[in-house]
This record gives structure tokens, sequence and C-alpha cells, in this order.
């Protein structure tokens, strides 16, 4: 019984992150947005092995967790360079830029740029 009402929640939670998803702001809402639709899935694989009694599902989980943070990264660099393919070291200054931190203020001070 406790466990429907975990996974009732998850999916609640689930649906609230694809409302995230569809009318994020930003892109960065976005790919948070499914970054945590991801993580919830796994804690909903986790709830169904353990329901079910198959712990085959904890392998599955984690399996999809690492495809769904190497996803997330890959997304990220993507968007902030528009390439998976080229190093970092070749790739310079990146495209999409939404907020800079100090440090690179700095650097364009003193730079001139």
């Amino acid at each position: 019984m406790i466990y429907a009402a975990i996974a009732a929640a998850v999916i609640v939670a689930m649906a609230l992150a694809l409302v995230r998803a569809f009318a994020g702001p930003t892109l960065y809402d976005r790919v948070l947005a499914g970054n945590s639709f991801g993580t919830k899935t796994v804690i909903l694989l986790g709830v169904f092995g353990y329901v079910t009694n198959r712990p085959d599902f904890l392998d599955v989980a984690l399996l999809y967790a690492l495809l769904n943070f190497t996803g997330t990264i890959a997304i990220l660099k993507f968007f902030r360079y528009r390439t998976l393919t080229s190093s970092l070291k070749q790739l310079g200054e990146p495209i999409f830029d939404e907020t800079t931190d100090a440090r690179d203020q700095k650097r364009r001070a003193v730079n001139g740029s």
C-alpha cells in the first residue's frame, strides 16, 4: 500500500517536471526538467523492482541513470558549443552564453574585448 503511494507521488512529480520542461522560459530550465524527469524514472524503476521482487530492475535503473547523466552533459555541451565532436580546447569561446561569471568578465576586461 505504501509503495503505491510512493509510486503515485513520483508520477505526480514526473508530471510537474514535464510541465516545467514545456513551459520553462530558458534552455537550462528545460534541460534541468528533463534531467529531473530521468531521475524520477530511475526512482520509479527501483520502486517497481522492489514491489515485484525482481532485482533486475535495479540494473536497468542504474543503466538508465548513467544514460540520463551522459545525455544531460552532451545536451549542455552541444548547446554551449554547437558541436559534440571537437575538444573543448579547440573550441575557444562558447557560442551560447546566457550568463557570465566574474572570471569571464575579468578576463574580458584584461583582453579589452
